[in-house]
């Protein structure tokens, strides 16, 4: 009888958590059982890792074998049990002392050649190793740049289950650590605002919407621009500190969607689904939970184009991750918790045929069906949406004759300048990172009003029956609109401008 531990670890959401690899050899009718919550693609890998030793020429002794991950009520899943499964049955079998296994974390998929396959989730590993004080970590080579973002980690890199078996033969030395990857400038798309003719309302909207973080809705025919000022928004975005970097590369890399080879994203990700995705694809799910588009835009831009032709079950899954910033995902063995920090940029036409209110085509509409469409969104949806913009179709003439705007370069600086102030502002509070995620206790330290003001809000409020929810968003982006001229306090300028981004509140009064 022989037993040999080694670590591997087991990625939930984001987060990682460290999984005993236990062996037991034991005499008695062959047999290679796994136990400790595995789900298929475990259960599997004693065939993987059957082949992948004989393959690489060790011989199997007829044992009965047990691996058992512990802790046992925590699912594992995926194939990332390959390499400490086999090293520890070596281990156990004698080929090495066990010993050796102590205070190193493993982890890669095992083809039936012996050779170390990447696997998902690296990223999370490394840095559960980090917090935990575990001081190095053997992955897959094309894993190897992923992990060694982390600092205070070694990062080993392994090709072959041979060569890795090697390392522990009898001086028991390892290769040099793989080396952190040199700091990337972030590389943008090859867009410009400067290349939008017109609609110097909306860009003006967008650009607001980027200095503080703000969920925007563009209304307006086929062919005005929206999709084309939305593809350019990330472009203005100021570029993500380490931290937020390091969240989205988290969500990527656990997701599965990292090239190989691949290190920091250090691009704010832009996201668009097309309207007939589901609910888990927008949200995260399914019965081995994935994160869905929301987390994907962690940080970034999610578009959402033609909004009322999404299914409104789906759309109203939108209104909790857009106030609270995360999204759990609950089942009977698990529960997921995602980040979901994203701004959400939407589109819609303002009928079902689109052309309603524009003087160059006549709307065929009937007031029922334009009810039905504008019904497609509920108001506790809206109320989420900070800026509501309309987007006009341009005539030929001015399209040809108007000149070029502000570039996105420039725009970029204006936007940067302001996020600076709210960070200034925000220095003492961790969890805000820019105007639209105050809390009702911030609005009221950092966006109180003057007498002309409020009675300017009252009146506003009055007239368009805002909500509460809508008022507090209308704050927040006279907020922003105030940073962005570099005044201290809001002004009734800055929140007539703001009141003027509700342009949905008046066009959906009754016909």
């Amino acid at each position: 009888m022989a037993l040999a531990t080694a670590i591997g670890a087991a990625v939930v959401g984001i987060d990682a958590v460290p999984v005993r690899v236990e062996i037991d050899l034991s005499f008695g009718l062959p047999a290679f059982q796994i136990v400790g919550l595995p789900d298929g693609a475990v259960r599997e890998s004693r065939d993987r890792v059957r082949s992948a030793l004989r393959n690489s020429g060790f011989d199997l002794f007829q044992h009965r074998i047990t691996v058992n991950l512990a802790p046992a009520d925590l699912r594992k899943e995926g194939a990332a049990f390959d390499l400490p499964v086999a090293l520890a049955m070596l281990a156990a079998q004698g080929v090495f002392p066990p010993e050796r296994l102590g205070g190193l974390v493993m982890a890669g998929e095992l083809g039936l050649d012996g050779r170390v396959r990447p696997i998902p989730g690296v990223l999370p590993i490394a840095v559960a190793c980090r917090n935990r004080r575990l001081p190095r970590l053997i992955v897959p080579e094309d894993n190897a740049r992923e992990a060694a973002i982390v600092e205070g980690v070694q990062v080993i890199p392994a090709r072959t289950l041979q060569e890795v078996v090697g390392w522990f033969g009898d001086d028991g030395r390892f290769p040099d650590a793989v080396e952190a990857p040199e700091a990337l400038t972030a590389e943008r798309p090859d867009l410009d605002y400067s290349e939008v003719r017109g609609q110097h309302h909306a860009k003006r909207a967008l650009e607001v919407a980027a200095a503080g973080g703000h969920n925007v809705l563009m209304i307006g025919p086929p062919g005005s621009g929206k999709t084309m000022l939305a593809r350019r928004l990330p472009t203005i975005l100021p570029e993500p500190s380490f931290t937020e970097a390091l969240e989205t590369t988290q969500i990527y890399s656990a997701a599965g969607l990292l090239p190989a080879g691949a290190g920091l994203l250090t691009t704010r990700p832009y996201r668009s689904p097309h309207h007939s995705i589901s609910d888990a694809g927008l949200i995260g799910g399914g019965s081995n939970p994935q994160p869905g588009e929301v987390s994907l835009s962690h940080h970034g831009v999610l578009f959402l184009d033609e909004l009322p032709e999404f299914r409104k079950h789906v759309l109203e899954l939108l209104r909790q991750p857009l106030e609270d910033g995360v999204v759990t995902i609950s089942r009977a063995t698990s529960r997921v918790t995602w980040p979901a920090s994203f701004m959400l940029v939407a589109s819609m036409n303002p009928c079902p045929c689109g052309y309603r209110d524009d003087p160059a085509h006549v709307c065929t509409c009937t007031p029922a069906q334009i009810d039905r469409y504008q019904a497609r969104l509920s108001g506790p949806l809206l109320d989420r949406i900070d800026l509501h913009i309309d987007v006009p179709a341009i005539a030929w003439d001015e399209l040809a004759d108007a000149p070029r705007g502000a570039s996105s370069a420039v725009l970029r600086e204006r936007v940067a300048a302001a996020r600076e102030r709210q960070a200034h502002r925000f220095r003492d509070e961790a969890h805000l990172h820019a105007n639209a995620d105050m809390g009702s206790r911030e609005l009221e330290r950092y966006c109180g009003l003057d007498a002309a003001g409020e009675e300017l809000l009252r009146a506003a409020s009055q007239r368009f029956g805002f909500s509460a929810r809508a008022i507090s968003r209308i704050l927040k982006v006279a907020r922003t609109i105030a940073d962005l001229s570099g005044d201290e306090t809001i002004g009734a300028p800055h929140l007539a401008e703001a009141v003027g981004y509700r342009s949905l509140d008046r066009r959906m009064q009754p016909i």
